[in-house]
């Protein structure tokens, strides 16, 4: 995992247990604290999709510009396979001619 998401990973998760603790510690009515942590935790898991679909797509972007990459190598080697085939080819020619 790169720095970034796992310092992301750690700070969502700090401000959880934060969150957690300061409203269990907090002097509210049960039901209305329970309330609290559902609807904080709603948010959370929003926020943690949010970022696991940001890093979905970097790693889309990062695999298509690879495979893009890969391919530009492999025309570019085709080519000059071809190019030396075609030189062998010459070659061998040439050396037939003067062998006869």
């Amino acid at each position: 995992m790169s720095k970034g998401i796992v310092v992301a990973l750690g700070t969502m998760t700090g401000l959880v247990i934060g969150a957690i603790s300061g409203i269990l510690l907090a002097p509210e009515k049960g039901s209305k604290t329970r309330k609290q942590i559902k609807d904080k935790s709603i948010d959370y898991v929003d926020d943690l999709k949010s970022k696991i679909d940001e890093i979905r797509d970097l790693l889309a972007a990062k695999l298509e510009s690879t495979s893009n990459d890969a391919g530009s190598i492999v025309e570019k080697a085709k080519a000059k396979y071809d190019e030396a085939k075609k030189d062998a080819k010459v070659a061998a020619s040439d050396a037939k001619q003067k062998v006869s």
